[in-house]
């Protein structure tokens, strides 16, 4: 994703961000500087401030998923608190600041340092990002959806799955299966294959 303007690293940013904790966007609106913790690999969802699921305050460590996500977002949160010069109530994500051109029209002038009313401008962020890579409009929820599966294939033991469940904040890995554990029929395939060999798939 292109990262010429403040606007465009803030959109790269959010991609990141969900696909490191699959926050809801709902949540991620309400994020303020003060809730993410470079150092501790986190972001702390505090109900006080935003809309999390059962009003649950919790916090999310970023999930395994390899890549540049964790350096997408520590640079954005340096540029945001360094060169930006805002403070830790400043949202994470802001709105951006709309302006008037040379003819009179509105144009993006930047960021406002001020949340977003609802989820749906993280909604358009996404769903923008994947059309420009030829790709098909996911919604962000999609990026939980993938955390889960993901976590079907690295966990290894109870142990592990039951963090990955609650990291993605569920309370019973049940929950984690019965949402997002439907095996695709091509993988479904190649499970019985194996098991019918007698070998592990």
């Amino acid at each position: 994703m292109p990262t010429t303007t403040d606007i465009e690293k803030r959109d790269r940013a959010i991609i990141a961000l969900l696909i490191l904790t699959g926050i809801r966007d709902g949540a991620a609106v309400g994020l303020k500087l003060r809730h993410v913790d470079l150092a501790d690999c986190s972001i702390l969802q505090d109900a006080r401030y935003i809309a999390t699921k059962f009003s649950k305050t919790t916090t999310t460590w970023f999930f395994p998923v390899g890549g540049q996500a964790e350096t997408i977002l520590g640079s954005y949160v340096r540029f945001l608190r360094a060169k930006k010069l805002w403070s830790p109530d400043d949202p994470l994500f802001p709105k951006t600041r709309i302006g008037t051109d040379a003819n009179g029209g509105f144009v993006a002038t930047g960021l406002d340092r001020a949340h977003w009313s609802s989820a749906a401008a993280i909604r358009k962020i996404v769903k923008s990002a994947f059309e420009m890579h030829g790709m098909p409009a996911y919604s962000p929820h999609s990026f939980r959806k993938t955390l889960a599966r993901l976590g079907q294939e690295v966990c290894k033991t109870p142990e592990e799955l039951k963090a990955w469940s609650q990291n993605l904040g569920h309370e019973d890995m049940l929950t984690t299966y019965r949402s997002y554990g439907q095996v695709p029929g091509d993988r479904q395939r190649q499970v019985l294959a194996a098991l019918r060999a007698g070998n592990a798939p």
